[in-house]
């Protein structure tokens, strides 16, 4: 691999697990599956996906903050 693809996908990398995190974390916890027809449900499945896991996010760090 030349060491210019190299260093792009390094600089990418962080980026990248931190957002397959979030997607494989919604795939095991809620079932997130999206197979429908049209964008406008698709986008609003994955709002609602987006939206529990912040609640699931929120409700951890404050679990984490009461207990120390």
């Amino acid at each position: 691999m030349p060491s210019a693809t190299a260093q792009a996908n390094a600089k990418k990398l962080s980026v990248r697990a931190a957002v397959e995190h979030v997607f494989a974390h919604q795939k095991m916890r809620f079932g997130l599956f999206i197979r429908t027809i049209g964008l406008a449900r698709a986008e609003a499945k994955l709002t609602l996906a987006n939206l529990a896991y912040n609640f699931d996010r929120l409700i951890f760090h404050e679990h984490r903050a009461a207990t120390g």
